[in-house]
């Protein structure tokens, strides 16, 4: 199991890269993380939703991802709500304050610890994630997610610490002196993970982070920024607001404040010819040859704040002026006429218009739609998947929809098009090269085409092949295997969950 030091230290990075090593090194490994906290969200093969990191490590040890895999996934609905998903299906919203108050936590405890016992059944070796920070001792009692999972998996622990942030050796002494004398001995080494500079700087630092935590460090890991590997979170987007680029294809995506799914833009950021950046800028809009508004977990909170700080009406104004306008999930809700949510299933705004660039109209609703699915793009296969509540329909017959074949053909998701506007459900949309071709094409000397790009699959497998190549070189592999191949002993008094 990968604890960390507190949130964003690198722990889901470093069980991707140990997915892909022990894959290569002949086991059969699969990812664990009991509960997740995040807005980018992946749907399994069945259908179901799991936290989009879960997967990506999944694809690293090339399996198919599982709800097993993460059971517990929590999507902020706002600062104070977030709704609640149990093995990949929604169970309702809670409050911060009801959700972590012991009363009705060992029903959840209970179904995380089935599905690690249902997965460790058909795989070996688990790569647990612990979530945030491993020392939050107000939380002790309700955790679900790190040591009380380690005990009830009997799981060997290692301590990620973020050297980047300042203060390492606080933050590691601290986490591992505030842990209870049982789950302390579980604690068997520690990296000192996003290094910069020369690492012989920090030899005489190793040793005394050795000597005063009384626990093998097991490598300094230093950053790297030619890996991509896709983010768990947000919170670098804001840092991704380049300026316009001549000779490029400009393409802002819109900053909203409750984004989710952002890896849609993965293929696109990394193509020659594109400069994408995330902005709330007015004068950007004005100036890009397209945008895009993601998809959103608060669709009526995130529209109204388009409204209020006028970025609906830059958007409404480039259209105008013939920039192409790409909705994608919520994105694609608000370009509608209308989205209306009668029962609060989001929160407490009934209804807004929505941008009008399209003639459609969403409701709310409490059910979820989650599930892969096929689509035909000019006159290509392509793939993607749904996460979406909310039914949209045609305001009228009028609309111009692409025929797709899906995975549910009763439920044909639609490709919705109307003139220099295109929205859809369907997120992974923008990584099918017919796609990224048929939105490019226009702009001519900007965007030459280059032939076939690297596939996708291609791109992430040799990506995960270069982050383990890059933390075997820095991990003491030798002695990372040593530790989870002895036969593991819990510390005296100790009992499983």
């Amino acid at each position: 199991m990968l604890v960390g030091t507190g949130s964003d230290v690198g722990k889901s990075v470093i069980a991707t890269a140990l997915c892909r090593i022990f894959l290569q090194d002949g086991y059969s490994p699969a990812p664990f993380k009991a509960q997740n906290m995040a807005l980018n969200s992946y749907a399994t093969p069945e259908g179901l939703e799991i936290g989009r990191a879960q997967a990506v490590q999944a694809e690293a040890a090339r399996v198919p991802c599982h709800t097993d895999m993460n059971p517990l996934l929590l999507k902020p609905n706002s600062e104070h709500t977030t709704q609640v998903v149990l093995n990949g299906k929604p169970i309702g919203n809670r409050s911060a304050y009801d959700y972590f108050r012991k009363e009705g936590r060992e029903e959840l405890r209970h179904a995380v610890c089935e599905a690690f016992d249902r997965l460790s059944a058909r795989y070996n070796p688990i790569v647990m994630e612990g979530a945030g920070s491993v020392s939050e001792i107000n939380l002790r009692d309700s955790d679900l997610v790190n040591m009380p999972m380690a005990r009830h998996a009997n799981a060997d622990v290692i301590l990620v610490a973020d050297i980047d942030r300042g203060g390492v050796f606080a933050s590691t002494y601290g986490s591992i002196m505030l842990q209870t004398p049982e789950d302390k001995a579980r604690i068997k080494g520690i990296i000192v993970n996003k290094f910069r500079g020369d690492l012989r700087l920090f030899e005489s630092g190793r040793k005394m982070l050795e000597e005063l935590c009384g626990v093998p460090v097991l490598g300094v890991v230093p950053m790297f920024k030619d890996i991509v590997i896709e983010e768990e979170d947000s919170v670098e987007l804001e840092q991704k607001h380049r300026s316009l680029l001549q000779g490029k294809v400009n393409i802002a995506v819109v900053l909203l404040r409750h984004i989710s799914n952002f890896t849609d833009f993965n293929v696109l950021e990394r193509d020659e010819r594109v400069n994408l950046f995330y902005t709330n800028n007015i004068k950007d809009f004005e100036k890009a040859d397209i945008i895009i508004i993601p998809g959103t977990k608060a669709t009526l909170d995130d529209l109204y704040e388009l409204r209020r700080n006028g970025v609906a009406q830059a958007i409404i104004r480039a259209h105008k002026n013939g920039t192409l306008v790409i909705g994608i999930c919520g994105g694609y809700q608000m370009l509608g006429q209308t989205i209306s949510d009668p029962d609060g299933i989001e929160g407490s705004i009934p209804q807004l218009p929505g941008l009008g660039l399209l003639n459609i109209s969403t409701v709310m609703t409490a059910e979820k739609t989650t599930k892969q699915v096929e689509f035909e793009f000019e006159g290509k296969m392509c793939k993607g998947y749904e996460i979406h509540q909310g039914k949209t329909e045609p305001c009228t017959n009028d609309h111009v929809q692409c025929t797709i074949s899906s995975a549910t053909p009763q439920h044909p998701s639609p490709i919705t098009q109307s003139g220099n506007c295109i929205g859809t459900y369907i997120h992974g949309f923008l990584d099918n090269p017919s796609v990224i071709e048929y939105i490019l094409k226009p702009f001519g000397q900007k965007s030459p085409y280059k032939g076939d790009l690297e596939g996708l699959e291609d791109f992430k497998n040799r990506q995960y092949d270069l982050l383990a190549e890059h933390i075997r070189k820095y991990v003491d592999m030798e002695k990372l295997y040593k530790i989870i191949t002895e036969a593991p002993q819990p510390p005296k008094g100790e009992h499983s969950i």
